[in-house]
């Protein structure tokens, strides 16, 4: 029986059902033997029928048929909705990031240069508050990133000692700052995922535990996961001592801006958030393991490339002895003004020689006059002109090869994937002044 709240598809299911039914009943009178004015009466009252029903299923189809076609447009409107986020995360990502890495080469500057201790406390607060907006931004950004239908992981073998070896770097001085005493418990695992993303995923665990942490130590490692139905696979673990989290807020914790102790501890609320949205891309189980006054444990499951080995041996943090840059020649390319020239305040009070230029073309004509020992550049200068295409001209033109850097607002990964050179060395604006010292040092082998 056909219902008004049937949908387009069970109606004709339904009708054609019944459309059969009919014309079987009609072939059988044609066949039966009786009075002929009766036969005539029965078929013509079941052709009635049948040209009802055929109605009915016409009408059906061009309902669905509608419905299909509003199906589209939404589709289409959905896809150009999606094109427009992306390319405004594109603009996003340079436009708002730019003036603000500006401004913390500029205060990075002010600071050393400051021998006046009110005018160097201001500094450390301006810098805090764009190292809070620098993080909000950012974060906002991955969001939209990961929830967008573009995204695309790039699943490969991840040395996760190498892996370690850079959260130290990047962990490390927070903890000491705190005072808390970061454990990483080395291995040998290699396991398929994205590197990029899981270094944040990590990364954000890690930051998390230093900041909630009541207690002294936070424990970084990998544990077997004797249970797994997919294969061989570990847990990467961060275990902290701080209050617990009751199971009530056990999964609300993962969403967008959601904070447990609003008053003690800055942040934004989107760390965990992106942490779940990263493990869903990447098909990472993720589990929170925590009770009230015990101390917290995510972990996040990881699939195997080849038999672990997980000796119990912390790795320590390598010394990263400061040296002197004076004298050494760098090849400043930036189109920004503000940008190049808060840059070159900075490495100038390094006491390197900086030859600020706007682009290629500027570029090579400053490299013929003399040879840089480093070039640094922003990836997007004006037009069609990149750092990349600066970087090949000096070696093309003028067979010039110093190391290079790299500075941009877009993601690293998306320049590597652009440039095909996944060894290229990238720094992310706003980039910390101690970062960028630290890569200087790094390229010219002056550590």
């Amino acid at each position: 029986m056909l219902r008004e709240t049937d949908s387009p598809g069970q109606k004709i299911t339904k009708l054609t059902r019944i459309n059969e039914v009919l014309i079987r009943r009609l072939e059988s009178i044609s066949q039966k033997r009786g009075p002929a004015y009766a036969l005539s009466r029965a078929a013509e009252v079941l052709e009635r029928e049948v040209v009802a029903r055929n109605l009915d299923l016409e009408t059906a189809l061009a309902e669905l048929a509608l419905i299909n076609t509003e199906l589209a447009n939404a589709r289409e409107v959905a896809d150009q909705a999606n094109r427009a986020k992306s390319r405004f995360l594109r603009a996003a990502s340079h436009d708002l990031l730019q003036p603000l890495s500006a401004a913390k080469l500029f205060l990075a500057h002010l600071r050393e240069v400051s021998g006046d201790a009110l005018q160097r406390d201001l500094v450390s607060h301006l810098t805090a508050t764009i190292d809070s907006a620098e993080e909000l931004i950012r974060a906002l950004l991955q969001i939209a990133k990961l929830d967008s239908r573009s995204f695309q992981t790039n699943l490969a073998p991840v040395a996760m000692g190498r892996l370690f070896r850079r959260l130290i770097i990047d962990t490390q001085p927070v903890a000491s700052a705190r005072r808390i005493d970061l454990r990483f418990v080395g291995s040998k695992a290699t396991v398929l995922s994205d590197g990029v993303y899981l270094r944040q995923i990590a990364q954000n665990l890690i930051t998390n535990a230093l900041k909630y942490t009541t207690g002294r130590k936070v424990l970084v490692g990998l544990r077997h996961d004797r249970n797994s139905a997919v294969g061989p696979a570990v847990w990467f673990e961060v275990l902290d001592q701080g209050p617990g989290i009751a199971p009530a807020d056990q999964t609300r914790i993962f969403n967008e801006f959601e904070r447990l102790s609003l008053e003690t501890q800055p942040g934004t609320g989107l760390g965990l958030s992106i942490v779940q949205r990263a493990c869903d891309q990447l098909d990472h189980r993720l589990e929170l393991i925590s009770h009230p006054g015990l101390g917290s444990r995510f972990r996040v499951r990881l699939p195997l490339v080849q038999t672990p080995s997980l000796p119990a041996m912390p790795a320590e943090a390598p010394d990263m002895p400061r040296a002197d840059l004076t004298g050494r020649r760098v090849l400043l390319i930036e189109n920004d003004q503000t940008m190049r020239q808060a840059m070159q305040y900075l490495l100038e009070s390094w006491g390197m020689i900086v030859w600020p230029v706007a682009g290629s073309d500027e570029a090579v004509q400053v490299a013929m006059l003399a040879a840089p020992d480093l070039i640094l550049s922003d990836y997007r200068l004006d037009g069609e002109d990149t750092g990349m295409a600066a970087i090949r001209r000096l070696s093309q033109e003028l067979a010039l090869a110093p190391p290079a850097l790299i500075v941009s607002a877009e993601p690293a990964d998306m320049i590597r994937r652009k440039t095909g050179d996944p060894g290229l060395e990238i720094l992310e604006k706003p980039v910390a002044a101690e970062d960028l010292n630290r890569a200087i040092r790094h390229s010219l082998g002056v550590l």
